[in-house]
């Protein structure tokens, strides 16, 4: 599984060379195998169609991998925002495929923040027909909301919505430090 899915990420590297000007495949490979516990991640990323590539590094030296799907990855959308709003939504007996704080606990992944994803759109456009959810500061989320982003009229949005909600075209992108 681990070969296959780095002959993908080579691929899809190499594809987009403008997403990680400066790194090159080699260097990234040898720290994903230094690090096959972050492979998991990467794993699951792609398998829900998150399209993992590399767009940076951060201030640690880490390669940053972060779903490059064009649009949110749809093996993870009809998601509310966390645990406590998926249970409000069964007591009304309106059921959400589940939740992204908790999903993404189990990928192994970030959900992006604001800044994340502004600067992920840089490279984009991205969610240009879909939002993703993104971390949410906690004095928004204990009113009751979270935010979410997309990319519409050539500029980023960043929304609000209750925690609650949930919608197939809404999900989250991901981002693996490695």
């Amino acid at each position: 599984m681990s070969g296959e899915l780095l002959l993908t990420l080579k691929e899809r590297f190499e594809a987009h060379k403008e997403r990680h000007s400066g790194i090159t495949w080699d260097d990234v490979q040898a720290r994903l195998e230094a690090n096959p516990d972050r492979l998991r991640a990467l794993q699951f990323m792609e398998e829900t169609g998150g399209e993992p590539d590399v767009i940076g590094i951060d201030e640690e030296g880490r390669y940053l991998f972060c779903d490059c799907s064009p649009e949110s990855p749809a093996g993870r959308r009809n998601l509310c925002y966390d645990g406590p709003a998926q249970a409000q939504r069964e007591k009304k007996g309106v059921v959400p495929k589940g939740n992204v704080l908790h999903m993404a606990q189990e990928m192994g992944v970030e959900l992006l923040d604001e800044e994340q994803y502004r600067a992920l759109q840089q490279l984009g456009p991205f969610d240009t027909k879909t939002s993703s959810w993104l971390k949410t500061p906690e004095e928004v989320r204990k009113l009751g909301g979270a935010i979410f982003g997309d990319f519409r009229y050539g500029r980023v949005f960043i929304y609000h919505n209750g925690a609650g909600s949930f919608y197939s075209s809404r999900g989250f992108r991901g981002l693996v430090r490695v």
